[in-house]
């Protein structure tokens, strides 16, 4: 998010396309039946129109340097399948939250938290999560369902959400009150190109939806955690953090 390298994508590379390559290939070697590679709904894109959600057999679109270097982290990890025999499973997370979630996540309680008040009260947009519980979930499923062998998935909660849905959900697993604004969301992103925060416009009022079917249909899996189950273990933690 803060990236300052000279070069993202070299350095992005050196970590989840040579690092991860390295380490696969010590597997194989070991003797490895099978590899868990965790990647990145980046692969996909950045953004999906609403109601139009990413699919695992889409065409990669990868944008930034992050996304790019996942992307080819998974090609090389195909590669090595077919050179070795070794099973490779892909998954695609799309944002991660959980007890200890960190950056915009983290900023967002703090704010619910003190009361501010906030511009995002009339964004309809939808964007899907998934809580740190059931991505561990469906990665202990990977490790050695016979039909996750070779497989790409991608994960959530199964239910997406507005930034202002989102927020008021929030708020109520805080004990707090939202005191959202109902800006529109075109004044929202016309205020952001003109401060070129276009970055962070597109977080709040854009969407990003996964379609996770195949993964059900192929795992018969199934989120074990709602929403707001894990909403409520992220706030919790949270306020006992806010006591100490």
């Amino acid at each position: 998010m803060n990236d300052d390298a000279a070069d993202p994508l070299r350095e992005f590379r050196r970590i989840n396309v040579d690092g991860t390559l390295r380490l696969a290939t010590q597997a194989a070697e070991a003797g490895a039946g099978r590899f868990v590679f965790i990647s990145s709904i980046k692969v996909n894109g950045e953004s999906t129109a609403l109601g139009r959600p990413f699919t695992a057999q889409q065409a990669p679109a990868p944008i930034d340097p992050y996304g790019v270097s996942k992307w080819e982290a998974e090609q090389q990890l195909r590669k090595l399948s077919a050179e070795t025999g070794m099973e490779v499973v892909i998954i695609r997370p799309v944002l991660v939250y959980g007890p200890g979630v960190k950056a915009n996540f983290l900023n967002m309680m703090k704010w619910l938290y003190k009361g501010v008040p906030l511009p995002l009260g009339a964004i309809h947009n939808k964007r899907s999560l998934v809580a740190l519980d059931n991505l561990v979930d469906l990665i202990v499923t990977c490790i050695d369902h016979p039909r996750a062998a070779n497989q790409t998935f991608l994960v959530s909660d199964g239910e997406d959400l507005s930034t202002t849905e989102l927020l008021q959900r929030m708020s109520q697993a805080l004990g707090k009150r939202p005191r959202l604004l109902p800006v529109p969301a075109w004044m929202l992103e016309a205020a952001a190109r003109i401060l070129r925060k276009h970055s962070i416009a597109q977080r709040l009022c854009g969407s990003l939806q996964v379609d996770i079917s195949h993964t059900r249909d192929c795992l018969g899996w199934t989120p074990p955690v709602s929403v707001d189950a894990a909403l409520r273990k992220t706030a919790q933690h949270f306020l006992e953090q806010q006591r100490q």
